[in-house]
């Protein structure tokens, strides 16, 4: 549990105060430090999984808390740059609520399918997403410095498109998923209920015919 990747990816847990910290001050040069924390951190979510693949470390605990450390990380940094006055224009506040809503799906989607005991594996161009929120974010706690502002902004749309790409098709394996359970499950046919039983005819009393007079004898 307490191999090099694994300490690497608590160390990404234990930045975030330090870096959420830095809404409460106005200074430029508090953004710089959560900038250069957040960099930092986001370099470690790369070496982490190499290290713990090339020294054949990897763990359930290391597979279980490098998603949560990722998510953490980068939600923490979006607090940031909305609560920062000036940080980031109102427009892209769009591909932020993209990114969030996602999150929270993609962790919905997991939770559920994990307990029907189905994967949902990490593609590709989630990695990219991954990639390109991590650059966005660390462009943008460096406004001030040339262009990085404008190009953090721009990543972070780029980041957006991917974050709802990822998100639909994860939202799609799950459908899918749920379409293939409801056709693996038989239909239960009703047996008709059972007729009344038809009710016994009434008996007819029977005529009771005159008893004939006996003849009389004759004298």
């Amino acid at each position: 549990m307490y191999n090099l990747p694994n300490l690497l990816t608590i160390s990404r847990i234990v930045v975030i105060p330090l870096i959420f910290l830095s809404v409460y001050f106005k200074c430029c040069y508090f953004n710089y430090i959560a900038g250069v924390l957040f960099i930092a951190a986001s370099i470690t979510d790369y070496f982490d999984g190499k290290l713990a693949r090339e020294r054949g470390e990897v763990s359930a605990f290391g597979r279980l808390l490098d998603p949560i450390a990722d998510k953490l990380l980068v939600a923490t940094a979006l607090v940031v740059v909305l609560a920062k006055p000036g940080m980031l224009h109102p427009i892209s506040y769009i591909p932020v609520f993209v990114i969030l809503c996602r999150e929270l799906l993609v962790s919905g989607l997991r939770e559920f399918l994990r307990e029907v005991n189905v994967g949902l594996p990490v593609t590709r161009l989630a990695k990219w997403k991954t990639g390109f929120q991590m650059t966005a974010l660390s462009m943008l706690f460096f406004r001030g410095w040339f262009i990085w502002g404008a190009l953090g902004e721009i990543l972070l749309w780029v980041a957006g498109i991917l974050t709802f790409i990822t998100g639909y098709q994860y939202f799609q394996t799950s459908i899918e998923y749920i379409k293939k359970e409801n056709n693996n499950v038989p239909h239960q046919v009703k047996a008709p209920a059972p007729k009344a039983p038809k009710p016994a005819p009434a008996k007819k009393p029977l005529k009771k015919h005159p008893k004939k007079p006996a003849p009389k004898m004759k004298k």
